[in-house]
């Protein structure tokens, strides 16, 4: 028999900043992409109107100040605006990442509802880019119209981008495209595929990357976190030699600390949006989001699942985000840091 359920546990670490609530709402997906395991996927799963309900109060008692729908693509979800309201309403920041291909039709509507930030996944400096390595024709100019007609309503406009040997090249025109469009966040994350991914010349990864992340941030969008392929020069050895990309230092992650991550179709939630995508035996595979039928967070078995994750995950882990993996670092380092912007 499981441990009864708790809601504030004497045991619960001391959370030091509103939390991050990441929800993955369905699993269907109207883009191609080569890398997602959710391409053109038609899969029914909907996280319906009626479980938020029942989970924000139990995301508030757990200090969530944030909460971002993931998906597949949840612009294809039919709730997806009275979902963003909903969340409003509790006195959450909400926050969705698109493909952008609905966004520019939506946008008003979303910012009506309340939603604070939009991230749309843009992997070239042009449509004859982006468009070709995500199968999906149109995909770039809806995206970035979908950004600026968020921005002029009030909504902060990210970009994450998936970095490899096919586009790092264009890093720096993307860098100049979304600086002009007014993008105010953008993230690099290095491509991950099951093979070791090669670079022909890591050291012109270097030279076309590095002032991308060194730039005046007064005069040109600078990425956040950590560079894609690493900051110190055993970081960038792991992953140009066996594509292990960045990962919190060393001794603990504090990712964990912060983050609260639902697998809406599988009743599951973990400490981290990327261990959903890893199961396997290097450590507790989540906690159950219901006991007995009910919702419950911070449950000590979640506990467990977390507390294994600071402690192992920067050695068993394969690489995180890089915003994750620098926030890691920053709260390690100094101790405090300004809220994550992840």
């Amino acid at each position: 028999m499981s441990a009864a359920p708790s809601e504030a546990l004497p045991d619960a670490p001391a959370t030091r900043r509103p939390r991050y609530l990441f929800i993955r709402i369905l699993e269907a997906c109207n883009a191609d992409c080569f890398m997602c395991e959710f391409a053109l996927s038609r899969d029914t799963f909907r996280f319906s109107p009626e479980d938020f309900a029942e989970l924000l109060p139990k995301a508030r008692a757990a200090g969530v100040g944030y909460v971002r729908f993931t998906g597949g693509e949840p612009l294809m979800h039919r709730d997806v605006v009275d979902l963003v309201e909903a969340g409003t309403r509790a006195g959450m920041k909400m926050s969705l990442i698109t493909n952008g291909t609905l966004l520019p039709r939506m946008a008003e509507r979303l910012a009506a509802a309340g939603l604070a930030q939009v991230i749309v996944s843009l992997d070239g400096a042009s449509a004859a880019t982006h468009d070709v390595y995500r199968r999906s024709p149109g995909m770039f100019d809806n995206g970035l119209r979908g950004l600026r007609a968020a921005a002029g309503l009030g909504v902060l406009p990210r970009v994450n981008t998936v970095v490899g040997p096919h586009n790092y090249a264009e890093m720096p025109e993307l860098q100049r495209v979304l600086t002009e469009a007014g993008v105010r966040q953008w993230e690099l994350s290095a491509l991950k595929l099951d093979r070791t991914i090669s670079y022909p010349d890591p050291d012109h990864v270097r030279a076309v990357c590095d002032p991308l992340y060194t730039a005046d941030p007064a005069a040109v969008l600078v990425p956040l976190g950590k560079r894609f392929y690493g900051d110190t020069p055993e970081e960038q050895q792991r992953y140009f030699a066996a594509s292990v990309t960045p990962r919190a230092s060393r001794p603990l992650c504090h990712v964990v600390d912060d983050v609260i991550y639902i697998d809406g179709k599988y009743g599951r939630m973990y400490a981290c949006s990327c261990l959903p995508h890893r199961e396997d035996d290097s450590g507790p595979g989540g906690a159950p989001l219901r006991e007995n039928g009910v919702i419950h967070l911070d449950t000590p078995v979640f506990r467990r699942h977390a507390t294994h994750f600071r402690e192992r995950g920067p050695e068993s882990c394969g690489g995180c985000s890089t915003t994750a993996a620098g926030y890691s670092d920053d709260v390690a380092r100094l101790g405090a840091v300004a809220p994550w912007r992840y």
